[in-house]
């Protein structure tokens, strides 16, 4: 036992669990409370259409310098480490300001993209909220730059409490400004917790940043630029699969948007449960392998992970769609949320449930092959998912909440099959002598 614990993998763990069940039990509070202030009405979905696609964004922005820098910032040393830190924060600093810029000024166009069917009534308080939201973008990543630094010394703490720091200050400004901002508060309070998020990372990682000798980073900005393009585009790919489904949902009825979102929560807890800790964690130690040319011990590793993953998802997955109903009454019942809106959330959770275990599969997989520097097959396999969804969805055009996010589910689970065959079939290829360092030549980690 003592063994385990002081594991740097159980350790990291451990620590990203706690943050996220904290962030997770903070989420469900926000949640409830949304539900309580707005139900299922066409106002919540104002709310859905406008957070729901900058929360994928913000994901994306942090999962993608995660495993883009992790690997390369633990391969330098001290002040080198230091100084591509530096150039990686100028860098992306301009990058995310412009994404948020251009969100800021093409919120209108951006709004009729993503919700095509939303009730006119509400559209320019979507696009307010749109804009907000679409602050938090330079914030979170900035912090995502701090944060890749902070786990090169297996520091994950700071970041762990990333969606606490939004939960809380989302919560604490719909309470406080409620009456005040309406359901802007939601975005103001959202907005507030990702620059609280990047102040404490800053905090954490000032000591190691105030005290290095200089030196000049030889790494190119464009090489900086290009560096997370493969994870940006599975990333990418896997949250416009959920982006497609909410913008179809506006055109079921008022209200859909809404109870995609609510159903969002019971999908994404379990996945960030599984995901986050297991593939926060193991970047480090895979990467570690690799550059020890161990790659049969990275292999092992991944397999027993994946194993434990999809054990856990199905589980999870049978328990959820067994008990929504009931469970969805006593989360969110109460207030605006009515007996009405539980058996509308019910409805669409038992299509959109079951891609939990896909996603998390499919997540666990690629994170551990783009540690091991082999991105195509995450890539290839990431398109799968949404190309079945808008096929499946547009081939039904159903207007019954339960078929909402059938596509989804089963595209999530279709490309996980081809990225499970993808990397068998390559196996054998990559444990050949030398293929450990053949795409990109790392050395030894300290």
């Amino acid at each position: 036992m003592n063994r385990a614990v002081e594991s740097p993998l159980v350790r990291g763990g451990l620590i990203i669990m706690a943050g996220l069940v904290t962030g997770n039990l903070l989420g469900f509070l926000r949640v409830a409370l949304t539900a309580y202030l707005l139900g299922t009405h066409a106002r919540a979905d104002s709310l859905a259409v406008a957070m729901g696609p900058i929360d994928t964004l913000n994901s994306v922005v942090i999962n993608s310098i995660v495993f883009a820098f992790v690997p390369m910032l633990t391969a330098a040393g001290g002040n080198a480490r230091v100084a591509l830190f530096r150039r990686l924060l100028r860098v992306f600093a301009w990058i995310f300001a412009t994404i948020s810029i251009g969100a800021i000024v093409g919120a209108p166009w951006l709004m009729r993209l993503l919700a095509p069917g939303l009730d006119p009534a509400y559209f320019a308080a979507a696009t307010t909220n749109l804009r907000i939201f679409a602050l938090s973008t330079f914030a979170a990543g900035a912090a995502a730059v701090y944060c890749a630094f902070l786990y090169t010394s297996r520091r994950f703490g700071p970041m762990a409490f990333y969606q606490a720091a939004l939960n809380v200050f989302t919560i604490a400004a719909a309470l406080a400004l409620w009456r005040a901002a309406g359901v802007h508060a939601f975005a103001i309070g959202y907005t507030a917790g990702a620059f609280a998020q990047l102040a404490i990372v800053w905090f954490a990682a000032r000591r190691d940043l105030a005290h290095t000798g200089a030196e000049t980073c030889a790494v190119s900005w464009r090489e900086i630029a290009a560096k997370p393009a493969f994870f940006v585009v599975y990333a990418a790919a896997l949250g416009l699969n959920i982006v497609f489904t909410r913008a179809y949902a506006t055109h079921v009825g008022p209200g859909m948007a809404a109870a995609l979102d609510y159903c969002m929560r019971g999908v994404g807890v379990p996945l960030a449960l599984l995901v986050s800790p297991i593939s926060n964690s193991l970047l480090p130690e895979i990467s570690r392998l690799r550059s020890l040319a161990r790659m049969r011990d990275a292999f092992r590793l991944i397999d027993r992970t994946v194993l434990v993953t999809a054990l856990a998802a199905v589980a999870g997955c049978g328990f959820a769609i067994l008990f929504r109903q009931p469970v969805i009454g006593i989360l969110f019942q109460r207030g605006s949320f009515t007996a009405e809106s539980t058996r509308l959330v019910a409805a669409v959770f038992l299509g959109m449930g079951p891609s939990m275990v896909g996603w998390s599969l499919i997540e666990v997989t690629a994170r551990s092959l783009f540690a091991l520097d082999r991105p195509w097959p995450p890539v290839l396999a990431a398109m799968v998912p949404l190309l079945l969804n808008v096929t499946i969805t547009l081939r039904l055009r159903s207007f019954r909440p339960e078929w909402i996010g059938l596509g989804a589910s089963l595209g999530l689970m279709a490309g996980f099959v081809v990225l499970f065959a993808i990397a068998h079939a390559g196996r054998r290829r990559w444990l050949e002598p030398g293929a450990a360092l053949a795409v990109g030549q790392v050395p030894d980690l300290p």
